[in-house]
């Protein structure tokens, strides 16, 4: 009884709190592509314990540049595989590019890569013209989409982004 009273006093968590399953993003690439510009669809999930799992369709670099560099800053390559920290979600404003839409979610990779300034945002062009896809970011095709995911994250407290492939 002395040593469960120990633990506690030193802040330990139980055993069952340590395993509780925590929200989670990944990203995988999948087989579809956006009709017009030929971008790879991928899949932005997002897992909440005790919640369906959300689909998000997205994009990541360009589609002439998917076999580029992933680890390049400039490649606009699909973010390298890897696990992120997911950081502030922000709003953006007039003086932001129209290109990133109206919220930016940080991510931060937590290995060793040449890249920088990595994020989930808007991409308003995907699917319409010379501009889809992304320098290397994750764009979200829908726009109700981006403030759905913004809503959940911040709600359920997602800090890790997974990608796959």
């Amino acid at each position: 009884m002395l040593l469960a009273a120990t633990a506690l006093e030193v802040g330990l968590a139980s055993p069952a709190a340590v395993l509780q399953p925590k929200p989670l993003l990944t990203l995988e690439r999948t087989a579809r592509r956006l009709p017009r510009t030929g971008d790879p669809i991928w899949d932005l999930r997002l897992e909440i314990p005790g919640e369906p799992d959300r689909h998000f369709e997205a994009v990541s670099g360009r589609a002439d540049r998917q076999n580029a560099n992933r680890d390049r800053m400039g490649s606009e390559a699909p973010l390298p595989i890897g696990r992120y920290r997911i950081g502030a979600i922000e709003a953006l404003g007039r003086q932001d590019p129209k290109e990133l839409g109206p919220i930016w979610i940080g991510i931060e990779p937590e290995f060793s890569t040449g890249r920088r300034v990595l994020g989930i945002h808007l991409d308003p062009s995907a699917g319409l013209n010379w501009n889809s896809g992304t320098a290397g970011c994750i764009g979200l095709v829908r726009s109700s989409d981006m403030r759905l995911l913004a809503d959940l994250v911040r709600r359920s407290g997602a800090d890790t982004l997974l990608v796959a492939q």
